[in-house]
């Protein structure tokens, strides 16, 4: 790939992810959207979150090195939901998973 070329597939991709980005910005503002709209837009961040988690929470060789150490990250998720249903705050669920994750992965099991 020649340098014009790739100057040119860097100029679409970036005029693409502003055109994405900003247009939305531009044509929305000061409109009021309806409300299911809202609704199904609220599912966005959690989705995106959940999608993240996942990937590295479910992996076909998790219980490789053993039950218990399988376990952990599923044992630290679920407080980690509970956390955050209680306090609706990113911040607590990311404290407390990575102290539970902690405190379980020094807990010697078997």
């Amino acid at each position: 790939m020649s340098w014009t070329e790739f100057f040119i597939v860097l100029l679409t991709c970036g005029l693409t992810m502003l055109a994405c980005r900003v247009l939305p910005l531009f044509l929305l503002k000061g409109k009021e959207l309806p409300e299911r709209v809202e609704q199904a837009l609220n599912f966005i961040p959690p989705a995106a979150f959940a999608a993240l988690v996942a990937n590295d929470l479910l992996s076909p060789d998790m219980f490789a090195a053993g039950v218990w150490e399988g376990c952990i990250p599923l044992l630290a998720s679920a407080v980690v939901v509970l956390v955050a249903f209680k306090t609706k705050s990113l911040l607590w669920s990311a404290v407390v998973g990575v102290a539970v994750y902690a405190l379980l992965a020094f807990i010697p099991i078997g």
